[in-house]
């Protein structure tokens, strides 16, 4: 499937505003409607927007897959939108723990990183986030060179791996929803795992057909 470069613009522009609606939702909610967020409405944003940064990740990590499974290459340049979008929501997950728990106390919020185990893979999933949002513009690209860009930005699979973990240690028990995140992301990661060992067979396939057979002319 081909999409002229107005189609594609324009479906940055609804990609754009959906992956920005669950945010909308829950500052609408939370300005008009607080009873729609439950008993403990601070608690229900904290965790919404971690569910959604979880999400953006997992939807990044499965443009790859889709796209060789479909031939869509035009999926590509959702990619990078869809990976800023997983760390806006980190960032609005974390500024939401740092006000509602902590109310900005850093002593307590360094107390609670050191002493809780979810927080503190959450907040170093976090901190592994930020050179990658950094680093996204084409400018970024050519300064680093495609290679160490493409390099740095494999952070997003210990990211993931994370994030899941981060989720499944904070619920206390029915972890339904987190053993759903990680068999998805189990899914992707195993899906280049097998791309990339076929990539090297086909590799040595072929360096082994072009090698002179014994005691043939070199």
């Amino acid at each position: 499937m081909y999409l002229t470069p107005g189609r594609i613009g324009a479906l940055k522009a609804l990609v754009f505003l959906a992956a920005l609606s669950p945010f909308g939702r829950l500052a609408a909610a939370a300005v008009w409607f607080p009873e729609l967020l439950g008993a403990n409405p601070a608690e229900y944003i904290t965790r919404s927007l971690g569910d959604w940064c979880l999400r953006f990740l997992l939807v990044t990590l499965a443009v790859t897959p889709l796209r060789r499974f479909t031939g869509w290459n035009w999926l590509l340049r959702l990619r990078r939108m869809l990976g800023l979008f997983a760390f806006f929501y980190a960032s609005v997950h974390l500024a939401s723990y740092i006000a509602f728990d902590h109310v900005f106390d850093l002593v307590e919020i360094l107390k609670d990183v050191l002493k809780r185990p979810f927080v503190t893979v959450g907040f170093t999933a976090f901190l592994l986030l930020l050179p990658l949002a950094a680093t996204s513009t084409n400018a970024m690209v050519r300064r680093l060179g495609a290679r160490s860009w493409r390099a740095l930005h494999r952070l997003v699979y210990p990211i993931a791996i994370l994030g899941v973990l981060h989720f499944w240690w904070m619920v206390k028990r029915d972890v339904t929803e987190p053993a759903i995140y990680a068999l998805l992301l189990a899914a992707l990661l195993g899906h280049r795992v097998v791309h990339a060992w076929r990539d090297a067979r086909g590799g040595r396939a072929a360096a082994s057909a072009r090698a002179p057979a014994a005691g043939s002319p070199r």
